[in-house]
């Protein structure tokens, strides 16, 4: 079997969304002084690489502890959108190519190449979104969810979240973002999970997410 991490590490001084609080990695015990080493965890739950749900936009939508186990795993494809230039557009184009195989999967994974930006001022840049065509497509279709190497769904500059709260109005398809290493997954369908902390009435949560190959 062969397995791709697509998840970005977790460590203080990482990229987060503009206004958020880096991470926080706290010894509370050492091997020195308690015998043992546990660390106090502070961070955002949309912090690395995450998912969100629709209690994220939403009062009263499903959050994280609603979702069945299987929402987090299937078949997923990658859709290849290294050919756009900052602030372009994701085109359905971009999923004509492979339209029959992304009608099969649970997962659309939207590789921009982003991920190379990571730690760096450019990550920050104006990166292409799905268009409202993209969108109605993922909502129209049988998903359990959408990712992308990228930091939001909708651009930073845009604070009414106009693609989130679509996609969070009326489905329970999770969407997740800053992935990486999504040009190692090739061009078939592929296994894939994304499995979140299970915390309580909560709107997202960092993720470990794998594709996997047998």
């Amino acid at each position: 079997m062969k397995v791709i991490d697509l998840t970005h590490t977790i460590r203080e001084n990482m990229p987060v969304y503009p206004g958020d609080d880096t991470p926080k990695l706290i010894p509370v015990s050492t091997y020195e002084k308690g015998g043992f080493k546990e660390t106090l965890l502070e961070m955002y739950s949309h912090t690395g690489t995450h998912i969100d749900t629709p209690a994220h936009i939403f009062a009263g939508r499903t959050s994280l502890d609603e979702f069945p186990i299987e929402q987090f795993i299937g078949k997923a494809l990658v859709i290849d959108c290294r050919d756009l230039e900052e602030g372009q557009v994701i085109s359905m184009e971009h999923i004509n190519k492979v339209r029959d195989k992304a009608k099969k999967a649970d997962f659309l994974l939207f590789n921009l190449g982003w991920d190379k930006r990571w730690g760096t001022d450019a990550y920050f840049g104006d990166y292409p979104c799905i268009d409202d065509e993209v969108l109605d497509f993922i909502i129209n279709g049988n998903y359990k969810g959408i990712g992308f190497d990228v930091i939001g769904l909708d651009p930073i500059s845009d604070v009414n979240l106009p693609r989130h709260k679509r996609l969070f109005e009326d489905t329970n398809i999770i969407n997740i973002e800053n992935l990486k290493n999504l040009d190692l997954c090739g061009i078939d369908l592929f296994y894939f999970s994304c499995f979140p902390l299970k915390i309580e009435d909560c709107d997202g949560s960092p993720i470990r997410a794998v594709a996997w190959f047998e």
